[in-house]
């Protein structure tokens, strides 16, 4: 068929059109990307210089009464935000988490939160360990906590529901926050992810799932069954009336927010892909309860340590975009980042109104943004 002059003419400009209009869209794209960067950069900033002109102690401490804790999130978070071992905030509050360091190889306080602490501590000594300084410090926390674990080390057998699992100070009832903790820290002072420590602690992370036939062989697996997470495993008789927040009628546990993405990233730093029952089914959960204005099933309760959880998972995860329940796709670092500079005080800190688990605590609530914010950089791998 022979195309006249007109029609080639038609066709050119309708290929014109076309090309231009991808490169507006590719333009634009490019636009949102370093505006949304350009405000990461701006919030973290102001949160960064709070914590050190206002926040830290003489002694490098950030709320010293709750242990090594917050000293050790407040330092991790200005290390992955691109302060160096020479800034003063990292440099004191370093020197500050060597003085939590026990003849037992754990790193904390009074005691009361011994796994917690050394875990955090153990990452963000890990952060600053390029050159290997703190290689004796990990080396015996690395011992300590899994010596504290609910596994082998004290005896356990597999069959035991708490079976891998570990607690605040190893001596109580394991949840699945300190189990996840206990993971990353693992993992970041230089474990595999076969390391047997790891795959005893998946296996209390599987029970913690509400999830069928796929490692929960507890009698809560089928009661709830949508793929979310839980933070504990009851080991005595329950009564759903006693707390409806945390229990269906029925007596199965409820799924929420940070447990769902504590529990993701656990799997995926103990090897578990996306192809597995248990990764597939975290994140249909995670698609039907995409947030960024609530820890869903928890509304404002632990909002800053859900913030910091939802980010680590989907970096860790290597998800780009979500996809909600009404089908729309969510940019989460743009999303994260609008609703974190939202949030921001004007003297650049953050707090929760919401005390519980002592979110009140603007350090606290300032760390978690910021290691949240870490995770919304596109560039490295933080």
């Amino acid at each position: 068929m022979e195309i006249n002059f007109t029609s080639r003419m038609v066709l050119a400009t309708l290929l014109v059109a076309t090309l231009s209009a991808s490169a507006v869209a590719q333009q634009t794209n490019e636009q949102k990307a370093e505006s949304t960067d350009v405000k990461r950069s701006q919030v973290v900033d102001k949160g960064l210089n709070w914590l050190a002109t206002q926040e830290q102690a003489e002694d490098g401490t950030f709320t010293a009464k709750a242990g090594a804790g917050i000293t050790a999130l407040a330092v991790t978070a200005a290390l992955r935000n691109d302060s160096t071992l020479n800034d003063p905030i990292v440099k004191k509050g370093l020197k500050a988490l060597e003085g939590f360091v026990k003849p037992d190889g754990g790193i904390y306080g009074s005691g009361r939160l011994k796994n917690y602490e050394t875990c955090v501590a153990m990452v963000c000594f890990a952060e600053a360990n390029k050159d290997g300084r703190f290689d004796d410090i990990l080396k015996r926390a690395k011992s300590f906590v899994t010596g504290i674990q609910y596994g082998k080390a004290n005896g356990k057998n597999k069959s035991d529901v708490w079976y891998g699992g570990v607690g605040y100070s190893g001596a109580e009832r394991p949840d699945l926050s300190n189990t996840s903790y206990l993971i990353e820290a693992l993992r970041a002072a230089g474990s595999e992810e076969n390391d047997d420590a790891i795959q005893q602690a998946i296996a209390f992370v599987s029970r913690c799932q509400n999830l069928e036939g796929h490692g929960n062989d507890t009698e809560f697996a089928a009661l709830v069954n949508d793929g979310g997470f839980y933070y504990e495993i009851p080991t005595t008789k329950i009564d759903p009336s006693t707390s409806p927040e945390r229990f269906t009628p029925e007596g199965g546990i409820r799924s929420y927010g940070t447990m769902t993405y504590a529990g993701l990233k656990s799997m995926i730093y103990a090897g578990l892909t996306k192809d597995d029952p248990r990764v597939a089914a975290a994140v249909e959960w995670i698609q039907k309860q995409y947030a960024v204005d609530k820890n869903p099933g928890m509304g404002s309760a632990g909002l800053y340590y859900y913030f910091n959880t939802f980010a680590a998972s989907l970096k860790t995860a290597e998800i780009e975009t979500v996809k909600d329940k009404d089908g729309k796709t969510h940019d989460w670092r743009k999303d994260l980042v609008q609703e974190l500079a939202r949030r921001q005080n004007k003297d650049g800190s953050w707090s929760n109104r919401n005390e519980r688990w002592f979110e009140g605590d603007k350090n606290l609530a300032t760390s978690f943004a910021l290691l949240a914010l870490s995770y919304c950089n596109d560039e490295g791998d933080k």
